[in-house]
């Protein structure tokens, strides 16, 4: 017999967030999206001839939603080693009191 959709039996704690090289590959898509602009830009008659104008528009947002991303993510990964930063001092100078007599 199958456990109700709302039962605890099946469900299993969320596994933690993968961290990889999050501001090179903002970076890299925000870069990618540019050079599609960039390429599509000489194009421009025929992209408006035949109705496709908003793929050159598509590829110039990319490119400013990822010069926003960047700033993001570069604030986000500093804030991220600040507080690690923080947290090794408080426990570095936790260990080193002398215990309370």
């Amino acid at each position: 017999m199958a456990a109700p959709s709302g039962s605890s039996r099946f469900r299993h704690p969320a596994p933690e967030p993968l961290e990889g090289p999050v501001v090179a590959t903002v970076i890299g898509g925000t870069l990618l999206w540019l050079v599609l602009f960039l390429v599509q830009l000489p194009f421009y008659g025929w992209f408006d001839d035949h109705g496709h104008l908003w793929w050159l528009w598509t590829c110039l947002a990319g490119a400013g939603l990822g010069s926003f991303g960047i700033w993001y993510v570069r604030r986000r990964d500093a804030a991220i080693k600040r507080h690690a930063a923080e947290r090794a001092r408080a426990t570095a100078a936790a260990s080193e009191e002398p215990p309370a007599a």
